[in-house]
C-alpha cells in the first residue's frame, strides 16, 4: 500500500517540459485531470513577449478521428476572449491551464477512445488576427500541439530527455553531436517495471522493479544511433525510441565529368548523379525513399574542393520508379532540389484531382516535411511530332494570354489542347502562358514561384503540357512562357538554404538574392542579377524550357527589376520610384546578355518584356532584338468610356514613341489591369439617349477600340475573353463581391458569352481584324505600314499604308452623331471591311458622319478581288429559328429549325468551354421548316449540365442552349 502510495506521488510531480508544454501528470489518463503549461519562447516563439491574456484552444483526438489535424469534441472558440479558455499568467514566459477531468471536459461519449489532447494558443484581437503559439515546425500538422492520453492501467514508457517537442509524433530537439559526444537520456514508466535502454541493439543501461532509467551515453563512431528503451520482459508494453546520426567528415571528390547541377541519370536507369550548388555548407546528406527518410552513411555527399557542389551518385534504382527525395542540409534543413522537375507538395497536392493528374505519387507522410523532389529514370517520352516549327515573325505577333485556371473548367492542359481550334479560328498566332512553373499553392496566377524546372501538377502531366504545346507547333500557333526571375518566395529551396531567420530575409552570403530589394516594385525576395549564380540559373532555366519543352520564348515579369542600381534605403523603404525608372546602363547591359544567351540556346527565341519603363532604355532593347509591353489600357479605356480629355492612345505606335522597330506589344488589356466593360459599365458617360453604361453599347464601343488597336502595325495582345467583352472585375471575389484583396481569386469562366449576339459580334470584329492582319494582301501593312493619325479628339482616325495596301480606319468615340474629316491616301473605290460596301474617295478632305460609337474599317481592294463578306452575317445571325423540344433534352427530344434560304446544314454539339463533342451532316436542305434529332450516340455520352448546340447554314450559324437532366 505504501508503494502504490508513493508511486502516485512520484508521478504525479514528475512535470517534464517537452518542448513548448509541460504536462502534470505526465502519463495522463481520460478518467483524470491534468495540469498544461505553456512556455511561449519555445516553438514557434509566437506569444513570446505579449503582455496580454493568452488562451487555450483544444480538442482531442480519438479513435473517431480520420487524420492528425481532425479534432474532435474542440471546447473553445477561435479568437475569442472566452474566460473558460484563459490560461493563469505563470513565472517568466509561462502559462497555466487546468483539465478537472478529460473525458468529462471535453464530453466525449463512453466508448470512443481518446488518444491525445490537440491544443495550440493563442491572444485575443478583436480587429485582426490574433497571435499563436504553435510547434517549431508550423507545416508539421499545421503547427499543433498534442499530447498523449493513456489507457488506464495500462504500463507505459516515455522518454523525458532529451528534450523532444510535443508534435503528433514527438520530435527530438537538434543535438549538436560528433564522435565522443556524450547525450544525457532519461526515461520514465508510469508503473514498476524493468526497463531495459539499448543503443544499435547493445545494452547500455537495465533497472529492475522501476519507473526511472537514466543513462550517459557516449557516442563512439559515426553513424545511425537508435536507442530503445522497453521491458523485454513484457511485449505489450510499448516502449519508446530515439534516433540520432552523426556525420563523419565529408568526403571532398572532384564532379565527376560531364555532370551539371540537378538530376544527372545513366544510360539503362539504374543509376543517377544528384549535384548540389551549396557553397560554404559543411555536409549535405541525401534523404527519401531509398533510405526510409533518415540520414545514412551510404548517402552522404561528397564535396568538391572548392566548397561549391555537393554531389553524389545513386545506385539500384529500378528504371521508371518515382522515388522521392530531399536534401538534408548541415543535418537541420531540409529541402527540395532547386533543379527537379516534379516536387509533391503536402499542403496543396490533396486538392489536384485524379482526373487533372492521375496517378500522381503520394507525400511520404509522417517520414518527412516540406516540398520532395522526384526523380524518375526512363520516364516516360514524349514523341514530338513538330520537330522544325517556324515561329511567327515578331512583327507579325497576335498574342493571346491565357491563365488556364481561369480560361477552361478543368484547367488542365488536356482540355486547353481541346480548344486550340478556338484559338485558330480566332485568328491569333501565339498564346501567352501565365506561370507554370510551380509556385506556392494551387489557386494562385503564378508570380509567386518556387521551382522553376517543375511544370505545376494542378494543370497536369508534363507530358501533357507537351502535347499541348506540339498541337499548337501543328496549328501554327507559338507557345510564350511567362517567366518570373525577378523574385522567389519562401518555398524556394534557394530561398532557404541561405535565410536570415532573425530578419526574415535572404542571408548577406546567398548567391542568388539581395537581402534588401534593390527597387521600389519588388515582391518576394529580389534577386541579384548581376551575381554569376543568379546568371547560370537563369541561362539554365530558359535553356531547359527552350529545348525540353520546345517553347518558343518568355514573356518576363517586371523586367525593370533586374537591377543591381540601388534606389531603396538599407531597409528596404524610402524607395524613389523615380530613380528606378530612370534610364539604367547596368540593367540594359544585364538585358543585352541574357538576350544573346537565349539567342545561343534557341536561335530566334521570343524575348518580351514587362519592362514599362523609359522611352530611351525600351528604344535601346527593341533596337537590340527584344520585344517590350505596351501598356495602353488607360487610354483605350478612357476611349471607349467617352472620357475623350484622355483618350489618347497614339502610344500604342511605336512610331510614336520614335522606336526604329516595330517591336511594341501594344494592348488594350492584360491580366494586370482593370477590365474595360467593367470601367464602360460602371464610370461610362451617360448622356440624354445615349448611355455608355449600357451593356449592348459598352460592348460597340469595345468593337470601336479593337478595330483601331489590331489596325496598328506591330505585334499585339489580346487577354482572355476580352474579344467577348468580360465584364467582371479584376477584383471579383467568389462570394460575389468586389475587394482588392480577391485580385488574384479565381474568375467565373464565360463560355456562356457565345448566347449574347452583342458579344459574338465583338468577337467577329476580334475575327475580322485579325484575318485581315493575316491576309496576304494586307500583312506587310502590319508588319512595317507608314502611319498617320489623328488620335487626340473624340473623332480619331488612322491610316496605315504601304506600296499597295493601304487601310483607313475612322470612329466617333464621342456620345452623340459627328462627322470625321478624313482625307483618304488616293483616290478610288474603298471598301468597308465589315459591310462590304463600296466608298468612293476623292483623295482630299472629306467628311464621314458616324453615329457615337460608330466606326469604319476602309480597305483600299477587295478582299481576294470579290467584295468582303459582311461579317455581321457570320455567327451571330437572327434569321434562322431554331429550338429543340422539349428542352431539357430527352431522348424524344426534336430540334425543330427553318431556314430563310436553301443551303447545306451541319449540326455540331459543344460544351460550355467550346469543345466539340460530336457533328452531325444534314445535307442540303431547301428554305423552309424542317426537322431534325440528336445523335443517339450523343445522348448515352452526356452528363448532366448545359452544352451549346450551333446551326451552320452557308457559313452562318445560329447557336442554342441545351439543358441535361
Amino acid at each position: 500500500m505504501r508503494k502504490t502510495a508513493y508511486l502516485f506521488l512520484l508521478l504525479f510531480l514528475v512535470c517534464r517540459v517537452q518542448g513548448q508544454i509541460s504536462v502534470n501528470p505526465f502519463f495522463p489518463t481520460d478518467d483524470k485531470g491534468v495540469i498544461i503549461t505553456y512556455d511561449a519562447s519555445k516553438g514557434n516563439r509566437g506569444l513570446l513577449n505579449h503582455t496580454g491574456d493568452v488562451y487555450i484552444h483544444t480538442g482531442v483526438i480519438t479513435d473517431k478521428s480520420t487524420s492528425n489535424t481532425d479534432w474532435k469534441y474542440v471546447t473553445t472558440t477561435w479568437n475569442t476572449n472566452d474566460a473558460a479558455a484563459r490560461m493563469i499568467k505563470g513565472s517568466g514566459s509561462t502559462y497555466q491551464f487546468t483539465i478537472p477531468n478529460i473525458r468529462t471536459y471535453y464530453n466525449v461519449p463512453a466508448g470512443e477512445t481518446i488518444l491525445k489532447i490537440a491544443m495550440v494558443f493563442r491572444s485575443y484581437n478583436p480587429t485582426g488576427n490574433a497571435l499563436e503559439g504553435k510547434a517549431s515546425d508550423l507545416a508539421v500538422d499545421q503547427g499543433n500541439i498534442y499530447w498523449d492520453v493513456y489507457p488506464t492501467g495500462k504500463a507505459a514508457i516515455r522518454y523525458t530527455k532529451p528534450e523532444f517537442e510535443a508534435r503528433y509524433k514527438p520530435f527530438l530537439a537538434p543535438l549538436n553531436l560528433s564522435i565522443g559526444s556524450t547525450i544525457e537520456i532519461e526515461a520514465r514508466s508510469n508503473q514498476y517495471q524493468k526497463l531495459v535502454l539499448q543503443r544499435n541493439g547493445n545494452t547500455l543501461a537495465t533497472v529492475n522493479n522501476d519507473t526511472i532509467i537514466r543513462h550517459t551515453a557516449t557516442i563512439p563512431a559515426a553513424g545511425e544511433h537508435v536507442f530503445i528503451v522497453s521491458n523485454p520482459d513484457n511485449a505489450t508494453v510499448a516502449g519508446d525510441t530515439f534516433r540520432v546520426y552523426v556525420a563523419p567528415p565529408t568526403t571532398e571528390a572532384p564532379l565527376p565529368a560531364g555532370v551539371k547541377e540537378g538530376i544527372n541519370y545513366e544510360a539503362g536507369g539504374t543509376a543517377a548523379t544528384l549535384v548540389l550548388f551549396a557553397p560554404g555548407k559543411n555536409r549535405v546528406n541525401l534523404i527519401g525513399d531509398f533510405n526510409n527518410w533518415q540520414e545514412s552513411l551510404p548517402y552522404q555527399m561528397n564535396k568538391t574542393p572548392d566548397g561549391n557542389y555537393f554531389w553524389l551518385r545513386i545506385t539500384g534504382l529500378t528504371p521508371g520508379t518515382e522515388y522521392g527525395y530531399q536534401y538534408l542540409v548541415d543535418g537541420t534543413l531540409k529541402i527540395g532540389d532547386p533543379y527537379c522537375e516534379k516536387i509533391l507538395d503536402p499542403w496543396n497536392d490533396s486538392f489536384i484531382a485524379a482526373s487533372t493528374y492521375p496517378g500522381l505519387k503520394a507525400y511520404p507522410t509522417g517520414k518527412t516535411t516540406g516540398i520532395v523532389s522526384v526523380l524518375q529514370s526512363n520516364a516516360p517520352a514524349y514523341n514530338w511530332e513538330v520537330t522544325n516549327f517556324q515561329r511567327p515573325a515578331k512583327e507579325k505577333l497576335v498574342i493571346y494570354e491565357v491563365l488556364l485556371r481561369d480560361f477552361v473548367e478543368k484547367h488542365d492542359w488536356n482540355t486547353l489542347k481541346d480548344s486550340i481550334n478556338y484559338f485558330k479560328s480566332l485568328g491569333v498566332n501565339a498564346i501567352h502562358l501565365m506561370p507554370f512553373n510551380e509556385f506556392e499553392g494551387n489557386i494562385s496566377w503564378g508570380y509567386n514561384p518556387s521551382y522553376y524546372f517543375a511544370p505545376d501538377k494542378y494543370y497536369g502531366p508534363k507530358n501533357t503540357l507537351k502535347a499541348f504545346i506540339d498541337a499548337c507547333h501543328k496549328n501554327g500557333i507559338a507557345v510564350i512562357m511567362d517567366m518570373v526571375l525577378n523574385h522567389s518566395f519562401g518555398q524556394s529551396p534557394m530561398v532557404q538554404l541561405y535565410f536570415d531567420g532573425a530578419n526574415n530575409r535572404p542571408a548577406a552570403n546567398n548567391p542568388w538574392f539581395n537581402p534588401v530589394a534593390k527597387h521600389a516594385f519588388n515582391v518576394g525576395y529580389d534577386m541579384n542579377h548581376e551575381a554569376s549564380a543568379t546568371k547560370r540559373f537563369f541561362s539554365n532555366v530558359c535553356a531547359f524550357w527552350l529545348q525540353e519543352y520546345k517553347l518558343d520564348g518568355f514573356r518576363f515579369d517586371l523586367s525593370k527589376g533586374f537591377t543591381q542600381t540601388k534606389t531603396c534605403d538599407d531597409n528596404g523603404g524610402n524607395c524613389d520610384v523615380n530613380g528606378w525608372s530612370a534610364y539604367d546602363a547596368s540593367r540594359v547591359a544585364i538585358w543585352k546578355a541574357y538576350y544573346d544567351t537565349l539567342q545561343q540556346k534557341a536561335p530566334g527565341s521570343y524575348v518580351i518584356l514587362e519592362h514599362l519603363g523609359v522611352n530611351n532604355e525600351e528604344n535601346e532593347l527593341s533596337n537590340y532584338g527584344m520585344m517590350l509591353w505596351g501598356n495602353m489600357n488607360y487610354n483605350f479605356t478612357e476611349a471607349a468610356k467617352g472620357q475623350i480629355p484622355n483618350s489618347n492612345f497614339s502610344g500604342a505606335l511605336h512610331t510614336v514613341r520614335n522606336w526604329q522597330k516595330p517591336h511594341l506589344i501594344s494592348y488594350m488589356e492584360s491580366h494586370d489591369e482593370e477590365r474595360s466593360m467593367v470601367k464602360c459599365k460602371t464610370e461610362g458617360v451617360s448622356v440624354s439617349g445615349y448611355n455608355i453604361r449600357d451593356e449592348a453599347i459598352a460592348l460597340k464601343r469595345n468593337e470601336l477600340a479593337a478595330s483601331f488597336l489590331l489596325a496598328m502595325p506591330g505585334p499585339k495582345l489580346i487577354w482572355q475573353f476580352g474579344e467577348l467583352g468580360y465584364d467582371l472585375s479584376i477584383n471579383y471575389c467568389p462570394d460575389g463581391t468586389v475587394n482588392n484583396n480577391c485580385r488574384t481569386d479565381p474568375k467565373p469562366i464565360r463560355w456562356n458569352y457565345y448566347q449574347n449576339a452583342n458579344r459574338v459580334q465583338l468577337r467577329n470584329v476580334y475575327k475580322a481584324m485579325l484575318d485581315l492582319r493575316n491576309n496576304p494582301y494586307f500583312e506587310k501593312l502590319f508588319i512595317a505600314g507608314d502611319v498617320q493619325q489623328d488620335l487626340a479628339n473624340a473623332t480619331k482616325w488612322l491610316r496605315v499604308t504601304s506600296d499597295s495596301s493601304k487601310i483607313v480606319v475612322v470612329g466617333n468615340f464621342g456620345t452623340s452623331q459627328a462627322p470625321v474629316q478624313i482625307s483618304f491616301p488616293q483616290a478610288g473605290i474603298w471598301y468597308e471591311l465589315f459591310t462590304g460596301e463600296p466608298f468612293a474617295a476623292t483623295g482630299g478632305s472629306q467628311s464621314i458622319n458616324l453615329p457615337a460609337g460608330g466606326y469604319k474599317v476602309y480597305l483600299n481592294r477587295n478582299l481576294n478581288g470579290t467584295t468582303p463578306t459582311p461579317v455581321r452575317d457570320i455567327e451571330t445571325t437572327d434569321i434562322f429559328r431554331l429550338r429543340m423540344s422539349p428542352n431539357p433534352v430527352q431522348s424524344s427530344s426534336i430540334i425543330r429549325y427553318e431556314l430563310p434560304e436553301a443551303g447545306r446544314v451541319e449540326f455540331t454539339l459543344m460544351d460550355l468551354n467550346g469543345r466539340t463533342i460530336g457533328t452531325l451532316p444534314v445535307g442540303n436542305r431547301a428554305m423552309g421548316s424542317h426537322q431534325a434529332r440528336l445523335d443517339p450516340a450523343w445522348m448515352g455520352s452526356l452528363r448532366k449540365g448545359v452544352y451549346l448546340l450551333q446551326l451552320t447554314v452557308n457559313d452562318k450559324r445560329k447557336i442554342i442552349k441545351l439543358l441535361v437532366q
